[in-house]
C-alpha cells in the first residue's frame, strides 16, 4: 500500500465549487463530494439540505504526500472560501454549508490549527475564524448528479473562487 496517499475530507460551502478547484491543485489524485460530520447514516441530497442530518456538504480530495502536505492543501481551502462566515458560503446558508476539517490524524489535526494560526496572523481574514477542526467519522459520497458537476455544466453556480494565493 502506498502510504503517501491519503484522504482529506473538508467543508467549504456547496461542494461544486470547491471540487472544481481542488481538481486542479499540485498533489490531488482525485476528487470526490459528498456528505460528512453529521448523526444520520446514508443521507442524500434531499435531507442534508433540510438542515436536520448535522452532515455538511463536504468534499474528499485524494492527494499525494509526496507532492503536497496537510498545510499546503489547507492553505488552498482557506484561500477559496470565506471561513469567517457560520453557516454560510455566498447566497447558501445552513448548517449544511459550514467551513469545516475532519481530521484523521494527529499530524493532520496540528497541520489545520497550524494553517489556521498562521492566516490569523497574517490578517487575511477581518472576522474571527469559525470553522470547526473536528474528527472523521464518515464520508457518503453524494449523488452521482453532484459530482464532477461543474465539469458537466460549466458555468452552473459556484460562489468559490481563490480570494489570495497562499
Amino acid at each position: 500500500m502506498d502510504t503517501t496517499k491519503t484522504k482529506i475530507t473538508l467543508a467549504g460551502g456547496c461542494f461544486w465549487g470547491v471540487e472544481e478547484l481542488f481538481r486542479k491543485e499540485p498533489g490531488v489524485l482525485k476528487t470526490e463530494v459528498g456528505y460528512s460530520g453529521g448523526q444520520t447514516n446514508n443521507p442524500t441530497y434531499e435531507t442534508v439540505k433540510t438542515g436536520e442530518t448535522g452532515h455538511a456538504e463536504a468534499i474528499e480530495v485524494t492527494v499525494d504526500l509526496s507532492e503536497t502536505s496537510y498545510e499546503e492543501i489547507f492553505r488552498f481551502f482557506f484561500s477559496i472560501h470565506d471561513p469567517t462566515t457560520l453557516n454560510r458560503q455566498g447566497n447558501d446558508r445552513g448548517s449544511q454549508y459550514r467551513s469545516a476539517i475532519f481530521y484523521r490524524n494527529e499530524e493532520e489535526k496540528q497541520a489545520a490549527q497550524k494553517v489556521i494560526a498562521e492566516i490569523k496572523d497574517q490578517n487575511r481574514w477581518k472576522g474571527e475564524i469559525v470553522t470547526e477542526i473536528v474528527p472523521f467519522d464518515a464520508f457518503y459520497s453524494a449523488e452521482d448528479f453532484h459530482q464532477d458537476y461543474l465539469q458537466k455544466h460549466p458555468g452552473g453556480y459556484t460562489c468559490h473562487f481563490q480570494r489570495y494565493k497562499p
